[in-house]
């Protein structure tokens, strides 16, 4: 079952919003920094994998960052607040559309 959650982390001053699959894996990860909570990744596995495939991985990952590399049960200090489909998706195609603005 697909789950929406997201977490903060202060060191870094970015709110991570997620979806992950049923085995705790990140599928979509969307980074937001600082005050003015600032897109600095909006990335998808899907789409990663279609770069990878294409060969153009550099340019993606550029442009919308990576998605987390462990399954979320393997994360420490962070505490979860989940969020429904339609809060992600909000802020997706918030974090989406800004960065198609910002990046050439």
């Amino acid at each position: 079952m697909t789950t929406w959650m997201r977490c903060y982390w202060d060191e870094e001053d970015v709110w991570y919003y997620l979806e992950v699959d049923a085995e705790g894996w990140v599928d979509r990860q969307v980074e937001l920094q600082g005050p003015e909570l600032v897109p600095i990744a909006a990335a998808s596995v899907a789409e990663w994998q279609r770069a990878w495939d294409t060969g153009d991985i550099g340019a993606y990952e550029s442009r919308f960052g990576s998605t987390a590399e462990l399954p979320v049960s393997e994360w420490e200090g962070h505490d979860p607040e989940e969020l429904t489909l339609d809060e992600f998706e909000e802020v997706w195609d918030s974090a989406r559309r800004r960065i198609a603005v910002e990046s050439p």
